[in-house]
């Protein structure tokens, strides 16, 4: 079992190494992008054939208020997660409310299945530390698209390493590797229902690789900053609105 705070040391000089100036999304640093779209190929042919049939015959046979209950357990389970790295971000208050929501829908909420935490004022909140690197200034690094998982970015594939140890799963040895697995496909199917709705959109995509990249990183830019990232600079001119003809940058 790894030593999650050697991995914490790695993934945080790994991520120094990697810089930390940050691209805009439409202009991303991908200088594995044909690497990445034979990835994008396998993955789409992957979910073409298995994980899409799959998750549209869940959504057919299992119930709406089944499937939630599903979704509520599968987010309350990995929820530590989401109280470490608030930590990591110095949101003490969030942490604690977090904590509270964590402890209320496992118990109340039988083992999260109900979510009753958000109807008492403790809303979910999602983070990670791909964002928690974010936060501390690091940059995205480089795109990439990974087998099975999707995009990603250096930054983002650290986060994932370094936040594996707050899944209980983690913990689990050998002989319940059974269950590790059976969790992750459920995962795994939930999640691809949950984004069933938005395969019309995707479908309606010229490059529908170039989307997916700039939807992504759009999105995690937006999630560091919660919903309000800073205005890109793009190093445009700037009319002066001084009316001497000039321009500022």
């Amino acid at each position: 079992m790894q030593n999650p705070i050697r991995a914490l040391i790695a993934a945080c000089t790994v991520a120094f190494v990697s810089g930390c100036a940050h691209a805009p999304a439409e202009e991303p640093r991908d200088p594995l992008e044909p690497v990445n779209r034979v990835v994008y190929k396998f993955n789409d042919t992957a979910d073409r054939y298995i994980l899409h049939p799959v998750a549209k015959e869940y959504v057919a046979i299992a119930p709406q208020p089944i499937r939630t209950g599903v979704n509520n357990f599968l987010s309350n389970l990995t929820y530590p997660k989401t109280i470490v790295n608030d930590l990591f971000q110095a949101k003490f208050t969030q942490s604690a409310a977090d904590l509270c929501r964590l402890l209320l829908n496992s118990t109340a909420g039988i083992g999260g299945i109900l979510d009753v935490a958000t109807d008492t004022g403790l809303p979910k909140h999602n983070e990670d530390f791909g964002q928690t690197l974010g936060r501390w200034g690091i940059g995205e690094g480089w795109y990439l698209m990974l087998p099975l998982f999707g995009p990603s970015t250096t930054r983002d594939a650290i986060g994932l390493l370094v936040d594996r140890p707050t899944n209980p799963t983690f913990w689990l040895d050998g002989d319940h590797d059974w269950l590790t697995w059976s969790i992750s496909a459920v995962s795994a199917v939930n999640l691809r229902a949950n984004l069933l709705d938005a395969d019309n959109i995707l479908e309606q995509q010229l490059d529908r690789y170039l989307f997916i990249r700039t939807a992504y990183l759009q999105q995690r830019q937006s999630s560091i900053y919660d919903g309000n990232p800073p205005a890109e600079d793009y190093n445009y001119d700037v009319p002066d609105d001084s009316g001497s003809g000039g321009s500022k940058k």
